[in-house]
């Protein structure tokens, strides 16, 4: 009875819900359709329409009508067709096509509540909060204009032209190009935009406009219907050939999809252009759909989507006893006269509910996932966009990589259509590529240079600073050339200009006043404000000027030294003993004196030079310790022991004679400071004024990076360089100058009384100033290297910067130090320890002789092995010391031979008396126990 009841109360609640379902339910389509988009949308909506209504699954029992009308590529008419169909009862329309059209009708789909789902208005600004009830069942532009700065900053351009129909889809997508390329560090340098409808003499001048300016890579955005006339125009002006770039985006994918004009037109007008395409992962459902038409482009296969998108959302609608009814807006009235018939528009009561079941939907369509996200300023748009970059050539295109959402960036591996793909692993080889090679216009595989200098007859303005010191650098030219200016740093500029392989105008301007050298940070400043396209001269790289202009190789190494004073060292007569300090000398004196002694301890007994008396013995020891200063000692040594630590000691002397005459050389030729400034370290620790030249960054970085107070900083011309050196700091001159190395020696080429000290404290160059991403600094880089590698840097150098008629210079002796006993340590280690083992092994081969010697003359050798240092007094072994060694052995020898006799001796009694004895002597065997 309970299942039966249960049976009858479903049975009416289908029969409820089946009452409920409306027999048919309306929606829109609005787009042009005699348009390339239109045309596939067409097919693709009437065929998705037919699916739905065969598939019992999906609206069950609610038959699916759509409504079409042609806006004509018209914004007044389309919004006219949008009034039209809004009067019709429509619950949704799929479209606009249009982005200017989509801008109009949103605002009525959202006083009428009326969701739009849009497969082709890509305009980014329509996912503003402004128009809720716009869907976009596509990817917008700014993903696509992400994808085409990749491939930019892929190649390593910098300036694009960016070509485009003047209307909301082209403005729109041109101000995502320009947002994309910032964040790739590329910009757009020219905006060529052409009227919508243009004819081809309007689409030749915008192209001659552009051709003008340097960049060489274009970025066509306009429809598929206009934008082959773009190539059209181009190809008529030449500029479809080598050195070329042109990128289009989605909309020539489509019309090569389409077949729209002409299958050899298309191609021919289009080789080696790069396009993107939405990338839609291939499937049975894709293939099905694609069998059924000829003419199916990407956006047909979006609208086929959104179709479905729509009616699973009112399926779902449905399910939930949605009810579908209109009503009146009393905001809409009509005008007394008025022929409209605004007040039959009427508003969907249920639209609110029926866009929360859209932007729910989730489903596998042919277009592979369809699932929506919040996108921008709450705009809803498809998931997880991905693009086909494809190449043309030949009579088709072929795919070259793609660019995904998920990765930002650029790949030959298909983009992922989950998390567990996109964490599959894959080969080193398809991890790292980017691209597949690329066939360029003119059929080369090279990438373009991607820009020229510009053929719009203006030369670059170059910025030369004034200088009135040191002129061979760069200043105005006094024989009045053409240029107006010469110097080393323009002749390097002018050779480089020379080897690049195109024409660069120029023009020299001079910057400064004439009467001092002019500040270069304000000459850099000039050329990132646009004053000058760049500025030639001897302009330090420093990290300031890096963050607002580009520069060039460096083509001189710099970097900031330290200029003093010196006078020369005044000698006395003591001079010669400054080379060591006192500890020096004193530990020389005693180790001479202690390897006199214990080569006279090793030698004493084998030695007759080192024999005599007290007094001789001593002046022996003297004499040879001194000698060997000079390796004049006459004494030999004879002894193992003593050859091996006179060997040592000579070397030590060899060392220290050395180190001693240079030293000397040094205390009495080289000069020394006169303000006692020996480096940086010191420089910063004093308090004395310091010196800089007009217009250097010196100043700033003393200030900046070292906190040396604008007190102690004297600016200086370099003629003025000598005299506030050599007046000093007591009499208003400073004690050192800081500036970079060139202006220095060439400073010092002529003043002789001045040195460097101390070492370069920063590490830069001289380079050529050009304005952000200039691509001709690039290039100029590339020729500076080659001048360096020829030689022909060497030759301009030396043309200019000769030497003058001071010797060459060096500081290393300046403020030597003296030689003090850390620097010899190590030597007198190792000779006192070879002395100290020598000594020990000496010792122990006297005390071994001397044992033998005292046993030999009847000392119980028990007493002589047990207590050895009690074998004689000390004078017995002081004697014995002092014996020769031939001596001792002599006796050692003589007793050793005297045993051996009374043994022999004593032997042969005991045998003579051995038998009687052996009788007379029972053995202890016998004896009675």
């Amino acid at each position: 009875m309970a299942l039966l009841l249960r049976l009858l109360c479903l049975c009416s609640a289908l029969a409820v819900a089946m009452a409920a379902r409306p027999p048919s339910v309306s929606i829109g389509a609005l787009f042009t359709f005699d348009s390339v988009i239109g045309s596939s949308a067409a097919t693709a909506i009437q065929l998705a329409v037919d699916d739905i209504n065969r598939d019992a699954t999906v609206l069950r029992g609610t038959n699916l009508t759509v409504l079409m009308q042609d806006t004509m590529c018209s914004g007044f008419v389309g919004t006219i067709q949008a009034l039209e169909l809004m009067e019709k009862q429509v619950v949704a329309v799929v479209g606009p096509q249009s982005s200017g059209i989509a801008h109009v009708v949103s605002h009525v789909a959202t006083e009428l509540r009326v969701p739009l789902v849009s497969f082709a208005a890509t305009d980014p600004a329509l996912a503003s909060a402004q128009y809720p009830f716009f869907v976009r069942a596509a990817h917008d532009d700014s993903f696509q204009m992400a994808a085409v700065a990749s491939v930019v900053a892929n190649f390593g351009w910098r300036e694009v032209t960016a070509v485009y129909a003047d209307t909301d889809y082209g403005r729109g997508g041109v101000d995502a190009l320009g947002d994309a390329l910032e964040a790739a560090r590329a910009r757009i340098t020219c905006k060529a935009a052409f009227p919508p409808g243009a004819g081809r003499a309007a689409l030749s001048d915008v192209l001659v406009r552009a051709n003008m300016m340097e960049s060489r890579v274009f970025v066509v955005h306009a429809s598929p219907d206009s934008g082959l006339d773009v190539f059209a125009a181009a190809q008529g002006l030449n500029m479809m050939g080598a050195g070329y770039v042109w990128i289009a985006t989605e909309w020539l994918a489509a019309a090569i999809d389409s077949g729209s004009g002409g299958s050899a037109r298309r191609t021919g007008l289009v080789q080696g252009v790069v396009t993107l395409r939405q990338y839609t992962p291939e499937s049975d459902a894709k293939s099905s759909l694609q069998a059924r038409t000829r003419r199916m482009n990407a956006y047909g296969l979006f609208a086929y989507d959104a179709v479905w998108a729509t009616a699973r959302a009112i399926d779902a609608f449905l399910g939930d006893g949605g009810n579908i009814s209109f009503s009146a807006d009393p905001n809409i009235r009509d005008a007394n006269g008025s022929a409209l018939r605004l007040s039959s528009l009427r508003v969907f009561e249920q639209g609110d509910l029926l866009l929360r079941k859209v932007m729910l939907a989730d489903f596998t369509g042919v277009t592979g996932r369809v699932r929506f996200d919040l996108d921008g300023g709450g705009g809803m748009a498809l998931a997880d966009p991905a693009y086909e970059i494809l190449n043309v050539g030949g009579t088709g295109v072929r795919r070259v990589g793609y660019w995904s959402n998920a990765t930002r960036g650029l790949s030959v591996r298909v983009p992922p259509i989950s998390r567990q793909q996109e964490q599959e692993p894959q080969n080193a080889t398809t991890q790292t590529q980017k691209l597949y090679s690329v066939i360029w216009p003119g059929d080369t595989t090279s990438p373009p240079r991607g820009w020229v200098f510009p053929n719009n007859g203006r030369p670059l303005r170059i910025g030369v600073p004034y200088r009135t010191t040191y002129t061979q650098f760069v200043s105005r030219d006094p024989s009045g050339g053409p240029d107006g200016v010469s110097g080393y740093c323009v002749d390097v500029f002018k050779a480089a200009v020379a080897l690049l392989p195109y024409p660069v105008p120029v023009s020299f301007v001079l910057f400064g006043d004439g009467v001092k050298n002019p500040s270069y940070s304000e000459l850099v400043q000039r050329v990132a404000d646009g004053g000058f396209d760049a500025a030639v001269g001897d302009i330090s790289i420093v990290t300031n000027r890096t963050r607002v202009v580009d520069f060039t190789q460096p083509y001189v190494e710099s970097g900031l030294v330290i200029v003093s004073p010196v006078k020369a060292r005044s000698s006395n007569e003591w001079a010669f003993l400054k080379p060591f300090t006192p500890g020096m000398w004193a530990i020389t004196g005693a180790f001479f004196l202690f390897v006199g002694a214990v080569v006279w301890i090793l030698e004493h007994r084998f030695n007759p030079e080192f024999r005599g008396s007290p007094r001789n013995q001593i002046v022996t020891i003297f004499w040879f310790s001194f000698s060997t200063m000079f390796f004049a000692h006459r004494e030999n040594t004879v002894s193992t022991l003593g050859r091996f630590v006179l060997l040592i000691w000579l070397f030590v002397v060899l060392i220290i004679n050395s180190s001693y005459t240079a030293s000397l050389t040094s205390i009495l030729t080289v000069q020394q400071l006169s303000t006692g400034i020996q480096g940086l370290d010191s420089l910063l620790s004093s308090n004395q004024p310091i010196g800089y030249q007009v217009g250097s960054f010196a100043r700033s970085y003393l200030m900046d990076e070292l906190g040396v107070p604008a007190s102690r900083l004297r600016e200086l011309a370099i003629t003025d360089y000598a005299g506030s050196l050599q007046r000093g700091p007591a009499n208003g001159g400073v004690a050192a100058i800081v500036d970079e190395l060139p202006y220095v020696e060439l400073f010092l080429s002529t003043s002789c009384q001045f040195r460097t000290v101390g070492q370069e404290f920063t590490k830069s160059g001289w380079g050529f100033a050009f304005q952000r991403d200039s691509p001709l600094a690039v290039d100029l880089s590339t020729a500076i290297l080659t001048l360096s590698e020829n030689g022909d840097l060497q030759r301009i150098h030396d043309k200019w910067l000769s030497p003058g008629t001071c010797d060459a210079q060096s500081t290393d002796g300046v403020g030597a130090d003296r030689l003090n006993l850390s620097s010899f340590w190590g030597l007198f280690l190792i000779c006192g320890v070879a002395c100290f083992v020598a000594l020990l092994v000496y010792l122990a081969r006297i005390l071994c002789q001397f044992c033998d010697y005292h046993h030999d003359q009847g000392l119980p050798p028990e007493r002589s092995l047990r207590r050895p240092a009690r074998l004689g007094s000390i004078r017995d072994l002081m004697s014995f010391v002092d014996m020769r060694e031939a001596e001792v052995k002599r006796a050692i020898r003589s007793r050793s031979g005297e045993r051996r006799l009374d043994r022999s001796m004593g032997a042969s009694s005991l045998s003579e008396e051995g038998p009687s004895s052996s009788l007379s002597r029972p053995s202890s065997s016998m004896s009675p126990v």
